[in-house]
């Protein structure tokens, strides 16, 4: 394809998943190199901030539907990144948090991340980027 530019391109729901989908590729990437997935980047992180979230407010959280991020959950407990905790307010729920492992991971990928960012805000500028992110915001 030459460099005309599509008129689906002119469509904002279009700009924005094309977007995602460079910005995804080039997390993933990055994320690859430590063997760890987007999603379970996401998970710890928010761990990291947040330790005694349910299943169903973390996959509200980390933008998963909760089935999925229940058999992720499975392999990060498995590879013993996080493990499960009865909730002491409601033994019916599930609390996950993060292992020392678990932990030490988010440190290392961490960098990976704000490298990540740079880049951003390295093409767009650092006002643009917060506007940006205002605007993302606005949308959820």
């Amino acid at each position: 394809m030459d460099d005309q530019i599509s008129p689906i391109s002119n469509y904002l729901s279009y700009a924005l998943a094309a977007a995602h989908r460079a910005v995804n590729t080039s997390l993933a990437s990055r994320l690859r190199k430590h063997g760890i997935q987007i999603e379970a980047w996401r998970v710890l992180e928010t761990l990291e901030a947040d330790g005694r979230l349910t299943m169903g407010q973390l996959a509200e959280i980390v933008l998963m539907n909760p089935p999925t991020l229940t058999k992720m959950v499975d392999r990060m407990v498995s590879d013993g990144l996080v493990h499960r905790q009865v909730a002491q307010n409601d033994n019916r729920q599930i609390n996950l948090l993060p292992t020392a492992l678990g932990r030490k991971r988010m440190l290392q990928i961490r960098q990976e991340i704000d490298d990540h960012d740079a880049v951003i805000l390295g093409q767009l500028g650092d006002q643009e980027t917060q506007k940006l992110i205002q605007l993302l915001r606005g949308l959820t």
